[in-house]
């Protein structure tokens, strides 16, 4: 950010206090408390439109006439015990996407895409865990990160196979269609970008952009999934904005890929990352089979 401009601000705000969090620059005066930030897209632009769908849990947008930054009201967060902020976010994320959402005609190709990128990733990552087993079990003392890694590769490989299968099915179903449905996504969902006083507001808009409702659920899901109960959390999202099938089996799909361990860390840390990697498979298994037994039964 332009040095030049923050002090022309603090020039005419004179604050008696000054901090930086992350990319943000927080002015508190005896005239008004404010957040300046650098001038990354048209938030004003943005903003009229969420007012026209009749949102608007964002901060005010108090400056934006200066060239390279933009001066937003500042908002004293209210501590509140974790899980019932992610309640509070995510009825105020499915508010956002309901109310924002249209359908856009599409070719197969756009379908197509979404199948090609998941399944590479699907293949490559199946393929590191395959040949990484192998180089494992030919050690003849194989360290204790490689041995439990050996002891639970089948719950691994197993979540690509329902990854993988579903993915197939998925493909099969959206062929048939010729809509695709998009809404504004916040697309940086986490509790540090919700903040919560008189006003509930998203922050941190600059990212924001058209696209699927999945998109915000696999961000949020893969950055809390250890520390929240999805099973509520995805439920309260439901009621507000239901999925259609085609966009839960997405969404499920997504979430059910397990990412990658670096096996070239300390022993301590790869030991560590399996964990980590287990725990998602687990916790994944557990959100997602509510929805399939409903489909057996």
């Amino acid at each position: 950010m332009n040095k030049q401009s923050i002090e022309l601000i603090k020039e005419t705000y004179k604050p008696y206090k000054y901090t930086i969090k992350g990319h943000a620059h927080i002015l508190k005066s005896t005239s008004n408390d404010i957040v300046v930030k650098e001038k990354k897209r048209n938030t004003r632009e943005l903003y009229d439109y969420l007012l026209s769908r009749k949102f608007n849990n964002f901060p005010m947008l108090l400056d934006d006439s200066k060239q390279d930054v933009e001066i937003f009201e500042y908002i004293e967060d209210t501590k509140m015990p974790k899980e019932q902020k992610a309640t509070d976010l995510i009825k105020i994320i499915a508010t956002l996407h309901q109310k924002t959402s249209y359908y856009k005609d599409v070719t197969k190709d756009e379908y197509q895409k979404i199948y090609d990128m998941l399944k590479e990733q699907i293949d490559y990552l199946k393929y590191y865990y395959d040949t990484t087993f192998d180089e494992f079990f030919k050690e003849v003392y194989p360290s204790p990160s490689h041995y439990f890694l050996m002891c639970n590769i089948s719950k691994i490989l197993a979540s690509f196979d329902f990854a993988s299968h579903e993915l197939e099915t998925w493909f099969e179903q959206t062929s048939k269609l010729n809509k695709y449905r998009v809404c504004q996504i916040h697309n940086k969902l986490s509790l540090e970008h919700f903040l919560k006083s008189d006003k509930e507001c998203l922050i941190n808009w600059e990212d924001s952009r058209t696209d699927s409702p999945v998109l915000d659920l696999v961000s949020f899901y893969k950055k809390e999934y250890f520390e929240l109960p999805f099973q509520t959390i995805l439920e309260t999202y439901l009621n507000i904005n239901p999925l259609s099938d085609e966009e839960k089996k997405l969404f499920f799909i997504t979430i059910s890929i397990p990412f990658k361990v670096d096996f070239n860390d300390s022993e301590f840390k790869v030991y560590q990352n399996i964990r980590q990697v287990l725990d998602y498979v687990y916790k994944t298994e557990e959100l997602i089979r509510p929805y399939y037994t409903k489909q057996e039964e």
